[in-house]
């Protein structure tokens, strides 16, 4: 319910899988269950384990977890205060969607540091599983800044993904001669490719 508090886990809002959501991480194991996947990555907050908890199992793989891939920290607005906000309008909400910076909510993480920790999660990801495919179970914040990363394009460009949504990514070694990206932090250290984004074909049984 909006009115009712998030648990927190380490600052973060931590709540668990709504019924829907179990219900969507079964259907995402299906999707997922006969492709090669090598290992399963999920984050430090409960619902990604939850998530993850079918595709595992029908892998037979123990996820792993990468806290850098946690959740973007909203400051005083952990705990679910966000999506009070979002519904009421709120004038601050308003601005951050016009500056395209969580770093507006008092306390939030800086853009900047919320970037160099996802992609410094994502390399040592890349470089535990160099030409293999890895599924990471994470947050709506970490796809969209991740995606955004690897495209160059507005901070929020693709925020919204749906829950239980599946994005896909290449990363890799940059070829000698490759344009370089319009973030250098990304460019210089690896190319990454937008396969995909928010594929639910998998969802359409359920209620999103």
């Amino acid at each position: 319910m909006p009115n009712e508090p998030f648990p927190l886990a380490g600052g973060h809002g931590d709540p668990p899988l709504h019924e829907h959501g179990h219900a969507q991480a079964e259907l995402v194991a299906a999707r997922l269950r006969d492709e090669p996947i090598d290992a399963i990555y999920v984050t430090t907050l409960q619902r990604t384990h939850q998530t993850a908890a079918p595709l595992a199992a029908a892998l037979g793989m123990t996820p792993i977890i990468e806290p850098d891939l946690r959740e973007v920290f909203l400051g005083e607005w952990e705990g679910g205060l966000l999506r009070v906000k979002a519904a009421a309008r709120d004038p601050l909400f308003d601005r951050i969607l016009a500056e395209q910076r969580w770093e507006v909510i008092p306390g939030a993480e800086p853009a900047a540091a919320f970037e160099q920790r996802v992609l410094a999660g994502l390399r040592r990801i890349a470089g535990a599983h160099p030409d293999q495919v890895v599924a990471a179970v994470v947050h709506g914040g970490v796809i969209g800044q991740i995606l955004a990363s690897a495209s160059g394009s507005r901070p929020f460009a693709f925020s919204g993904a749906d829950n239980g949504s599946i994005s896909e990514i290449v990363v890799g070694p940059p070829p000698p001669k490759v344009v370089r990206a319009a973030n250098p932090e990304t460019s210089h250290h690896e190319l990454l490719v937008v396969r995909r984004f928010n594929d639910t074909a998998h969802l359409r049984a359920t209620t999103r």
